[in-house]
C-alpha cells in the first residue's frame, strides 16, 4: 500500500497544483461562474488529502502502526476523511451546474452568481467536516479498555473497543447515506440528463460531446470505484457490528480520487486545458533540450 500512496502523491500533487493555478486565475476574473468556484473548492479538498498522504505513508511503512503521537493521529485522520467527503457533494454541485446549463440555459445565465458557488462550497465543507468530527469524538470516548502492550506502537483510528463501535458504526451508516448515496444519486441523474441533452442537439460539436461523456464517465468512476468500496464497508460494518479488516484497501481507493479529479477539471474547464497543455509543452521542450 505504501507504493500506491507514493504514486498518488507524485502524480496527484502536481496535477492539482496546475489546476489550482488555473482556477485561481479564473475566479479572480469579474463575475466567475459558480461552477468554477466549486471546481476550485474541489481542488483545495484534493490538495488537503494529498498533503496528508505523507503521514499515511509513514503509517503504511510502520505496518499500519502510528509512531507520530496521539494528537497528530487525530488531526491526520480528521483532515483525511473530511477531505474525502468534501468531494462528494462538490461533485454533485458540479453535476447540477452542468445539467442546469444545458437544460435551462436562460434561467442558468440569469442566476449565475458567484455567491451561489461560495455558499454551495461552504455547505459541502461544513457537512463533511461536521460529520467527520466523529473521528475526534470516538478517539477521546471513555472506554473500559486497559490498553495493549506498552512496547507496541498504537494503531491510528483502528482497533476500536465495543464502546467506541456502539457510537461509530451508526454514525458511519448515516454518513454513508448523507455524504455518499444521496450525492451519488443526484450526480447520476444530472449527468444522465446532461449527456442525453448534449447528444440530442445536432449543433453541439463532436469535441463538446466527447468532453461531456468523458466528464460523466470520470465522475461516475469516482463515485463507484473510488468512494464506493469505502462506503460499502460502512454498511457491512454496521450489520456485522465490527470495523471491516479490508477497509485499508477501501481507504486506498478513496485516496485515488485526488488523482482522478484532475481529469474532471480537464473536461470541465478550458482554463485548465490550456494550463495542462502549456505545462506539457514545457516538459516536452525541457526533455528535448536534455536529449540534446
Amino acid at each position: 500500500l505504501l507504493s500506491f500512496y507514493i504514486i498518488y502523491f507524485l502524480t496527484g500533487l502536481p496535477a492539482n497544483l496546475v489546476a489550482l493555478w488555473a482556477f485561481v486565475g479564473r475566479v479572480r476574473q469579474p463575475q466567475p461562474a459558480p461552477v468554477h468556484i466549486l471546481l476550485l473548492s474541489l481542488t483545495l479538498a484534493d490538495l488537503l488529502l494529498l498533503l496528508l498522504l505523507p503521514f499515511k505513508m509513514i503509517e503504511a511503512a510502520y505496518d499500519f502502526r502510528w509512531p507520530l503521537g496521539d494528537a497528530l493521529c487525530v488531526l491526520t485522520a480528521y483532515g483525511f476523511y473530511s477531505s474525502i467527503y468534501c468531494s462528494t457533494w462538490l461533485l454533485a454541485g458540479i453535476g447540477i451546474e452542468r445539467y442546469r446549463s444545458v437544460a435551462f440555459p436562460v434561467q442558468y445565465q440569469q442566476s449565475r452568481r458567484p455567491v451561489y458557488g461560495v455558499i454551495a462550497s461552504l455547505v459541502s465543507f461544513l457537512l463533511s467536516f461536521g460529520h467527520c468530527s466523529i473521528v475526534i469524538i470516538v478517539h477521546y470516548l471513555p472506554t473500559n479498555n486497559t490498553g495493549g502492550d506498552a512496547k507496541d506502537l498504537p494503531a491510528c483510528y483502528e482497533n476500536f473497543t465495543p464502546e467506541q463501535l456502539d457510537v461509530l458504526l451508526p454514525v458511519r451508516l448515516e454518513l454513508c447515506l448523507v455524504l455518499f448515496f444521496i450525492p451519488m444519486a443526484v450526480t447520476i441523474f444530472c449527468y444522465w440528463r446532461f449527456v442525453r441533452i448534449m447528444l440530442s442537439r445536432p449543433q453541439v460539436g463532436r469535441q463538446k460531446r466527447w468532453r461531456a461523456m468523458g466528464l460523466a464517465a470520470v465522475t461516475l468512476f469516482n463515485f463507484l470505484v473510488c468512494f464506493g468500496p469505502y462506503n460499502v464497508s460502512h454498511v457491512v460494518g454496521f450489520f456485522q457490528k465490527k470495523s471491516e479488516l479490508w477497509r485499508a484497501c477501501a481507504v486506498l481507493l478513496s485516496a485515488f480520487n485526488a488523482c482522478v479529479d484532475p481529469l474532471i477539471f480537464y473536461f470541465s474547464s478550458s482554463a485548465v486545458r490550456k494550463a495542462f497543455d502549456k505545462r506539457l509543452r514545457s516538459l516536452q521542450s525541457w526533455g528535448a533540450s536534455l536529449s540534446g
